[in-house]
């Protein structure tokens, strides 16, 4: 319970109608979980105006209503609070629901196309390592100390936010790291949020089915920045071309990372194989478990946000080494048969080369590689060609799979990728639907020294298709494999 005076001095008021010296007993912005002397806020979302409920949640006793537009129909009972952007309003309005928690915590957001998941999660793990309690939010899950709590999307909205940030601060923990979305960029839900560092990946083509344009695209992802306070860091990739103008704006202390150009944190692949790298960290040589060059990038973010969180550089040093990779990313099983398979979450053409290149950087010509990869429905149309052309250039052969078809037609989603490919490529291409038996027919290609790249759904335990959630792991499927060639 708090009161509604208490909860309005967190949020800026265009105009108020009513009492506010009231009793509020809970926040939420779903109208069907709206109940007596709760506060609701009209959020205009993505594709539903939370403005059409009001009339709805009036009838069920809400102490008061946080909206952009008045209602039609004034309830003498309900205090009305107009602001300029409701879904705005709510962050603040969460964050002072719970006490704002990432007051309480050294919270590190991380943001780009490519990585965060890998990021964030190491900085998490990184900071347990270190001898702390921590928390975690990314697209593959939360944790609230070492309690997994299933994760919905890659970031939640306010209220989910804060109360899980609650959660943390009420079990001990005091870093934590999270995953920032442009989604959520763009729909306020890091709103009234206290960030003691931002650290930027890198920017290339994903989301245009949402957002439009890249540049409004990359002004979502540097909104992040924008909002940064002085007492924070801003950590950004110099090696990407929009590293330095994610800075340009923030109040935070400007700090860089790069494997190609002199900046703060600087780092260099030795020696790389399937299943490790020998990186120099800023002068210092450490022996890591993850390959490729992007892995390199994501590990240096996590040794330069430990190193500007404070933690002893020496215990840091030690640690990078024990770190482990995420699930489903550059995911690597070994046949018994001499060939190898790497599960990963690439599904930007971007991440697709990113692996793709990796995988031949380490095998050379000593082996083929067999890459199955598909795009989702529903979702930005225009990189399918792409992703495509891009595994065919970097593959012996390609196979074309679902990946989640959603409401498409998982032929039409194949034949925008196949439009990507020239001549050559389509003699070294394959189509077939099915995703166990593309996997399994990549399999069966496969032969000692070669690696198969299944690419796109990485963690994903599932397939979306019509609407409906079918049980569907990649990493399952090649352990079957991999089992019945054992007997």
């Amino acid at each position: 319970m708090k009161q509604l005076s208490q909860l309005l001095r967190s949020i800026e008021t265009l105009e108020v109608k009513g009492e506010i010296n009231r009793t509020v007993s809970d926040v939420v912005s779903d109208s069907r979980k709206a109940g007596r002397d709760n506060l609701f806020v009209a959020v205009k979302g993505v594709t539903v105006d939370g403005h059409r409920f009001i009339a709805d949640v009036q009838q069920r006793g809400v102490a008061a209503v946080v909206c952009e537009d008045y209602p039609e129909v004034i309830d003498e009972n309900v205090t009305y609070v107009k602001v300029a952007n409701s879904a705005e309003a709510l962050g603040f309005l969460a964050s002072e629901w719970y006490d704002n928690p990432s007051q309480q915590l050294h919270l590190v957001g991380v943001t780009g196309t490519n990585g965060k998941t890998t990021t964030a999660t190491l900085i998490y793990e990184m900071a347990r390592l270190m001898g702390h309690k921590a928390g975690l939010l990314s697209t593959v899950c939360n944790y609230v100390d070492t309690v997994a709590v299933p994760a919905t999307q890659t970031t939640p909205d306010q209220l989910t936010i804060n109360r899980l940030l609650r959660q943390m601060v009420d079990a001990g923990c005091s870093y934590a790291a999270m995953e920032v979305s442009s989604h959520a960029a763009d729909q306020h839900r890091i709103a009234g949020l206290h960030f003691e560092g931002g650290v930027f990946s890198n920017l290339t083509r994903d989301h245009l089915d949402y957002h439009g344009t890249f540049d409004a695209y990359l002004k979502a992802k540097k909104a992040f920045f924008d909002m940064l306070p002085s007492s924070a860091f801003a950590l950004t990739n110099l090696d990407d071309k929009v590293g330095e103008v994610m800075q340009q704006n923030t109040k935070a202390a400007k700090k860089t990372y790069s494997l190609r150009t002199r900046a703060d944190f600087m780092a260099q692949p030795i020696e790389s194989r399937l299943d490790g790298t020998l990186i120099a960290f800023n002068g210092c040589e450490i022996e890591t478990l993850f390959t490729g060059r992007f892995n390199v990038y994501n590990l240096l973010a996590v040794y330069a946000t430990s190193i500007l969180l404070g933690w002893d550089k020496e215990a840091v040093e030690v640690n990078m080494s024990r770190l482990v990779p995420v699930a489903g990313r550059f995911q690597a099983f070994h046949s018994p048969r001499g060939y190898a398979a790497i599960v990963d979450y690439a599904h930007t053409p971007d991440a697709v080369v990113n692996v793709l290149s990796t995988v031949r950087d380490v095998i050379g010509n000593n082996g083929k590689i067999i890459t199955v990869v598909g795009a989702g429905g529903n979702r930005d149309k225009g990189k399918r060609p792409i992703m495509a052309r891009e595994a065919a250039m970097r593959s012996d052969r390609v196979i074309l799979t679902s990946d989640n078809p959603r409401d498409e037609e998982p032929e039409a989603i194949l034949a925008d990728m196949e439009a990507g490919l020239d001549a050559e490529g389509r003699e070294r291409t394959l189509c077939i639907v099915d995703r166990k038996e593309a996997i399994r027919t990549a399999a069966m290609l496969a032969q000692r020294g070669d690696v198969i790249v299944i690419a796109g759904k990485g963690h994903e335990d599932y397939q979306e298709i019509k609407g409906v959630k079918h049980h569907f792991d990649d990493r399952e499927v090649v352990k079957e494999i991999f089992e019945s060639q054992s007997k």
